[in-house]
Parts: C-alpha cells; structure tokens; sequence
C-alpha cells in the first residue's frame, strides 16, 4: 500500500528532484498572470557640450538639474547655480578658520584685572580702617619734650576701662567695677634698624610727677617732688601727663601712643580664634579669673585677659606679668600676621574691627604706623629684637626703683640706633 499522495515515491532513486515522481523534470509551464515587456534596445545619448553657453537669445533659461554633469546642485557654469566652472563654497555656509588665541595677551588682561582688583580691595581697606581710628591723644599738649631719636618709638599702654561693658561681661572677665581708668600695663616698642626692642616698664615703678600742662584745662602744673607709682600719673590726667612722665624720667621721646581697654582685647582674641600660647608652668589666681594648666593650649579671650593680668601668683609680681604680657603680644601680633589671617577677609575684617572699635592712639598716628607697630612686636615674637623689663635696683616703699645709669644707656643705644646690649630684669 503507497500512502504517498498521487505523483509521489518514497523510492529515492525514482525521483529525479525532491517532490517529483519522474524521471525527468517537467517542463516550462505558462504563467498567465505574468506578462514580460517587449524588450526595447538602448537608445544612444545624443552628444552634449562640456560647457553649454546658455539659453538661446530671447529664450528664458531653463532648468538645469545638473545631473547631466555630474554636478550634484546646479550646472558647473559660472559661481552661482547657473554660473560656469566649479562651485565655490558659499563664505556664509562655511566658515574660515579665525586666528590662534593670543595666551599672551590674554594673561596680561587677566593680570592686570587682578591687579587693579587687589588694588582697590587694598585701598579700600585702608581708608576703611583709617577711617574707625580713635585718634584722641594730643600729645602736642606734652611740654618740655626730650630730642628726638633716629628709631620710632611707641608708649603701649592697656588699661582697666571697663567703658561700655556690661555688668554681665564685667563679672565674666573679672575686671570688678572700679570708676574711672587706671593702666594695668605699659611698654614702650622701639621700632629701629638695628632691631626692635619691647621694653616693660612695671606699674609699681618709682617715678617723679614733673611740670605738665592740663590735658582738659590747659592749665601749668609745677614740678613739686613728687614720687609716686608710674599708673598714678594716667590715673591724675590721662595718657597726656604719662607720657609726660615717661619722658623726664626716661630721657625718650615718645613719637607715639596707643591703649586698649579690657573689652578691645578681648574681643580681638575671639576675633582671631583664639590665641595659641605654650604655658610653662601651671597657674592659678582667684583675683583674675587665671586657672592654666602647664603646655601648649589655645587661649579665648576671656582666658587671654586673666593670663596677662596675673600677678599675685607670681613670686615676682609685677615683673612676671609684665615678661607674660611681652610674651603674649608679641605671640598675638604673629599669629594675626599669618596668610590665614591677612588673605582671609571673614577673619581679617573682624580682627581689624574689633581692634579699631576700642584702640586709642595719638592725634598723628597713621594707619602705616600702626602696621609698623604692629609688625615690630611680631618681630620679636619671631626672635629679630628683645624683649625686656626696664632695668631695676631695688624699691622703696613698695615702689620698684629704676637702674638709672643702666635706663641712661639702654635710651643712648635706642635713640642713635644702636643694637641693645643692656639687659633688664
């Protein structure tokens, strides 16, 4: 039984093509659905000019598709679609290749804009600061006034005003609520080629009160004798008569004064962070607030004011706080003078202003001396001067009597400009 359908064999050498049951293929069949084109022979392209020169007279030119050429847009005749020759790119379809960067040129520009912007910051800055100066000190009111030397010279002076305090930052600091100002420190800064010198003179030192003229009343006081405590001068008539005082009994001119209260410097402290000091040994006194223990540790202002107001818990009193007084000024001048402090204008702005609110200086003090100033006691810190207790004798009284033949030649050697080779105590 063949289960194939019809026209097909399972017999494989049967078959002369797969699906086929003959021998032989079958034969071309008609396809009445097809039809096939008669078959046309090519007709030759008439020959045509290279470069045809136009339309005819009289005739509108017609199209040209520019395929007959080879050209893709318009006919190769002129520049434009019409135009004989090759094409020439249209200038505003591409675009030339412009010039190399003058780097030169531009990092000068560059330069100079920064320059004048620092210039102006600069400028602006000075006169800003120059503008909040307490310029109160008349010292042309100071008579009888010594030569005057080759160094500049500054009297420094801190003093207790509690002046704008509240009784809530008084009993923080500790300063108590005494009236009136009396100074707590006095140093005088020689500002020389040779070197700076930072000289203290302690409050307790014996000193005569000379002829002075009245920094309110204008009226001449005479020369009477009398001996008194240094601070006893400020506290008589101001920073006029202590430098009046400073002067007769030192043989110096002072070409310049600045004083900070309590407040002021504290609040400069705050404004730079803090003030890293390194304690040699521990310390701790009720009357100022002090409590430090011995090492490097970084001092707010609060705790920077009881450090240079400690005494009594010093076997030398008054000298050992002024040598730390010395000591931390001059570790707070180079700490502001740091990059950090100076190109940092969120640091720099409130240094300087906390500093300007409550620094009172001489009627001629510049803000160029006040950098002098400034600059001279980092100077020290960083080891280009000395620093010094004015020379001592004894005492009399509970006063500290100064060595005058060692104060005499400590002033000859500051005022010719002189390395200082006295040394104090």
């Amino acid at each position: 039984m063949n289960d194939w359908p019809e026209g097909w064999s399972d017999d494989r050498n049967a078959r002369y093509g797969r699906g086929s049951a003959d021998a032989q293929p079958e034969g071309v069949r008609s396809m009445p659905h097809v039809r096939r084109r008669p078959t046309v022979p090519p007709q030759p392209v008439p020959p045509q000019s290279a470069y045809p020169q136009g339309p005819a007279p009289g005739q509108a030119p017609a199209y040209d598709s520019g395929y007959n050429t080879g050209q893709v847009y318009g006919s190769p005749q002129g520049g434009g679609p019409r135009g004989g020759g090759p094409r020439v790119p249209d200038r505003g379809s591409v675009r030339a290749p412009g010039p190399a960067p003058d780097w030169r040129r531009r990092i000068k520009v560059g330069s100079i804009v920064v320059l004048v912007a620092v210039l102006g910051t600069t400028i602006g800055t000075y006169f800003w600061a120059d503008g909040r100066m307490l310029r109160e000190v008349d010292l042309a009111k100071v008579i009888d006034r010594p030569k005057e030397g080759d160094c500049t010279t500054y009297l420094i002076v801190g003093s207790d005003s509690r002046e704008g305090m509240t009784a809530e930052e008084k009993k923080k600091l500790h300063t108590g609520s005494a009236e009136g100002k009396r100074t707590d420190s006095m140093m005088i800064l020689a500002a020389c080629g040779s070197g700076n010198t930072m000289i203290s003179l302690p409050r307790d030192s014996d000193v005569e009160i000379p002829s002075f003229v009245g920094s309110e009343s204008g009226k001449k006081f005479p020369a009477q004798g009398r001996r008194v405590k240094l601070n006893a001068a400020y506290a008589e008539d101001g920073p006029e008569l202590l430098v009046r005082t400073v002067e007769h009994n030192t043989g110096l001119r002072i070409d310049h004064y600045a004083e900070i209260g309590f407040a002021g410097f504290a609040n400069i402290v705050d404004a730079l962070g803090g003030v890293e000091m390194d304690i040699p040994k521990a310390f701790k006194d009720k009357k100022s607030g002090a409590d430090f223990q011995a090492g490097k540790q970084t001092l707010n202002g609060e705790q920077s004011l009881a450090f240079v107001r400690t005494r009594y818990a010093f076997a030398g009193s008054d000298l050992d706080r002024t040598k730390n007084q010395q000591k931390f000024l001059a570790t707070l001048a180079n700490q502001a003078a740091t990059p950090g402090t100076l190109l940092n204008p969120f640091r720099l702005y409130p240094t300087l202003g906390a500093g300007l609110d409550t620094l009172i200086v001489d009627k001629d003090m510049s803000l160029f001396d006040l950098g002098e100033m400034f600059f001279a006691m980092k100077g020290i810190s960083g080891g280009d001067g000395t620093s010094m207790n004015i020379p001592i004798s004894g005492s009399t009284g509970g006063n500290l009597v100064w060595d005058k033949a060692k104060v005499r030649q400590l002033v000859q050697q500051i005022q010719n400009d002189e390395k200082v080779t006295v040394t104090g105590n």
